[in-house]
């Protein structure tokens, strides 16, 4: 999103409407505003009222540029009819008005309650005309939002009743992945069970690769995420490879494609676990060391050589390019990259650089600030370190 839509010029007539902020949720000083505003997966999208900051609009994922104006476009006019009204967090006016029922939709799901924004999703359908803008936009709303709550059996039955009408738009791949997520998750001697992941199968397969349906480079990645998930767990090993192969083919145009480093190194983590799950992990390694020359700056680059070194097992390149990483990250990020160190020491046989490691991370999980400190994480690294028993310990002469 940030390398290919909001740079986009066509933004640049929704100066004066919005504000743009963007947080980086590893650094401390951003803790608070995580606390107010909670968000249940990344990337996050929030609209914000700047008189009560009250969430007027939440997107989790990614978006076109078409899309995210239309979100703006939409939000901007519903937040306009409130005000006129009186109250923006006022129930709707008219309840038989599908986009009165999608804007309040759009509020209490900004404020977490996205079993209530579910159903006036499924309302606002259930009465909107042939034809409706806003269709689509409402369809992915109640699909995410169930599937969010664990309501798969009425996410991927609804999804599977709308996807003919939304075939080929925008939406088709939200709803071909939720359907094939959700159609797993159901139990496996439902009957419907393998009618349904056949059928989402194929047209998520179809959805992820055309071309000419306009979405999100993400969503198209996530697509294939969600048929190569569907194919382990269908045991299907050819299977499995050839999605990953079509899902490797299609990062690699992309990437080809792009005009800056900035929307190169936007591919870069997909990238990497496509090449792990063809087992190809070598292929990484030059454009990752790319990225670490063009951003010098960023741990990204680093950590995912060292991943990339790992499945190689080549552990001394891996943990020098842990070390780069470390100097670079800050607050939770550092934990996770630091107890990578750990693992790959423990890999290498070398169990007194693996206790210094997990003993540094475990410092550093315990010096973050409450908003930031996760005790799970915490409780994980000295399990780790535990286990590492008295060979950890160097030996010593008489």
């Amino acid at each position: 999103m940030r390398a290919f839509v909001f740079t986009d010029a066509s933004l640049a007539e929704q100066a004066g409407r919005f504000v743009w902020l963007d947080i980086d949720t590893d650094k401390a000083e951003n803790a608070a505003f995580r606390e107010q505003f909670p968000v249940r997966a990344l990337p996050t999208y929030l609209i914000i009222d700047p008189h009560d900051e009250q969430i007027l609009f939440r997107w989790v994922g990614g978006a076109s540029v078409p899309q995210l104006h239309k979100m703006l476009d939409d939000t901007r006019a519903s937040y306009d009819r409130m005000q006129n009204e009186g109250q923006p967090a006022s129930p709707p006016t008219n309840e038989s008005d599908p986009d009165a029922l999608l804007a309040q939709a759009d509020l209490l799901n900004g404020a977490g309650k996205t079993a209530e924004a579910a159903d006036l999703c499924a309302r606002a359908i259930e009465i909107a005309p042939e034809g409706w803008p806003a269709y689509g936009r409402a369809v992915e709303g109640l699909l995410v939002n169930w599937s969010l709550d664990d309501h798969c059996e009425d996410a991927v039955q609804t999804a599977r009743q709308v996807f003919a009408r939304l075939a080929r738009t925008s939406s088709a791949p939200i709803v071909a992945s939720v359907g094939l997520d959700c159609a797993g998750e159901l139990d496996e001697k439902d009957p419907r069970r393998a009618e349904l992941l056949a059928y989402f199968e194929k047209v998520g397969h179809e959805t992820a690769l055309d071309r000419e349906i306009e979405m999100a480079a993400d969503d198209r990645s996530g697509l294939f995420i969600s048929l190569l998930s569907a194919r382990e767990a269908a045991k299907d090993s050819v299977g499995e490879r050839t999605v990953a192969s079509e899902w490797s083919q299609f990062l690699d145009d992309a990437a080809a494609h792009a005009k800056n480093p900035d929307e190169r190194t936007v591919f870069d983590s997909h990238r990497l676990s496509a090449y792990l799950q063809l087992d190809t992990p070598e292929r990484a390694v030059p454009m990752l060391q790319q990225s670490e020359r063009d951003f010098p700056d960023d741990y990204n680059p680093p950590y995912r050589l060292a991943i990339a070194y790992r499945a190689m097992e080549q552990w001394d390149d891996a943990l020098a390019a842990t070390e780069r990483a470390a100097e670079r990250a800050y607050g939770p990020r550092l934990i996770s990259i630091l107890r990578t160190r750990g693992d790959l020491f423990v890999s290498k046989g070398d169990p007194a650089g693996a206790k210094q490691a997990y003993e540094t991370a475990i410092a550093q999980a315990e010096a973050l600030p409450e908003l930031q400190r996760s005790e799970r994480t915490i409780e994980q690294l000295r399990t780790k370190l535990a286990e590492l028993g008295d060979t950890a310990s160097p030996a010593t002469g008489d």
